[in-house]
């Protein structure tokens, strides 16, 4: 259902407002790269900025942009049960493929809890659920004996994992079952992640590079480690650079030097320091999508 590699896309703004163009531009140039699948709304699109309105029109215009072509995968976590319901439930009327829903942030809720917040929204909304575990962001870890016990519900279809953890791709495999899709939320560990088992990466970095993060995937896929071990080479220093300043500043910083947006943040993020805007064009040079005059 979902493989490969997925942008978890940035939200582009015009004068403070959503540019909505933009976004259009944006996922179109995804697809035509050869991207598997999109994420709008999720951490990198700077959702928890957004208006529910402006939320659900990403949503939409990416839904419509894809036009069946490649899954959208709209970010409809929060961390008031509440709310992730409404959000779920918008997604499927607008034609969402499925919903990522974060553990909740701040809260810090127990294993219980966690069950029954992803079991709200289970009962509530008959739309698949991508679990989404990054602990250095909701400061929750989803054990995974968590992840298990969730999994026994019928539209929970998967898990983005963060957690950077090897282990867990096992674990997974162990406790659920193989066709548990296991997607990696975490660029610079792809590679180990897919070798244990995994089948793709909600990424970052393929906002910037996406043939690369897709062709790098489609090896992996295939079987065809010597080729993916040399694009994961080219990309290791982008994976890092991005996140030199809070994500996505890098990440917009770097798709403006190839003139596909603007930088624009909204508070409380600020734009990229030098010392991360040197690391970026860097990164950049050596994965060869920037020639050395722009660097």
């Amino acid at each position: 259902m979902f493989k490969g590699s997925i942008t978890a896309l940035v939200t582009p703004f015009k004068n403070g407002a959503v540019d909505e163009t933009a976004i259009a531009a944006l996922a179109e140039r995804q697809i035509a790269a050869g991207t598997h699948g999109l994420v709008p709304c999720g951490t990198t699109g700077e959702n928890a900025t957004l208006t529910f309105d402006e939320h659900m029109r990403v949503v939409e215009i990416v839904i419509e942009v894809a036009a069946g072509r490649v899954p959208v995968i709209a970010g409809t976590g929060s961390n008031n049960t509440a709310v992730a319901i409404e959000n779920h439930a918008r997604a499927k009327t607008l034609g969402a493929d499925a919903g990522l829903v974060v553990a909740p942030y701040y809260n810090k809720p127990n294993p219980e809890g966690l069950y029954q917040h992803f079991k709200a929204i289970h009962d509530a909304v008959d739309l698949p659920i991508v679990a989404y575990n990054v602990p250095g962001r909701t400061v929750v870890d989803m054990s995974a004996d968590t992840v298990a016990r969730i999994a026994t519900l019928e539209r929970v279809v998967g898990i983005k994992d963060a957690t950077g953890d090897m282990a867990r791709v096992s674990q997974h495999r162990r406790l659920i079952s193989e066709d548990f899709i296991q997607l990696s939320g975490d660029d610079p560990s792809a590679l180990g992640f897919n070798a244990t088992g995994g089948v793709g990466a909600i990424s970052v970095t393929s906002n910037v590079a996406p043939a690369l993060c897709a062709q790098f995937q489609e090896a992996t896929l295939s079987g065809d480690w010597e080729t993916a071990r040399a694009l994961n080479d080219r990309l290791m220093p982008l994976h890092h650079a991005l996140f030199t300043s809070a994500s996505p500043g890098p990440t917009k910083y770097a798709m403006s030097l190839l003139g596909v947006m603007n930088t624009e943040l909204r508070l409380p993020l600020t734009e990229p320091d030098e010392a991360s805007k040197k690391a970026v064009r860097y990164a950049m040079l050596h994965a060869g999508l920037l020639e050395s005059a722009h660097a």
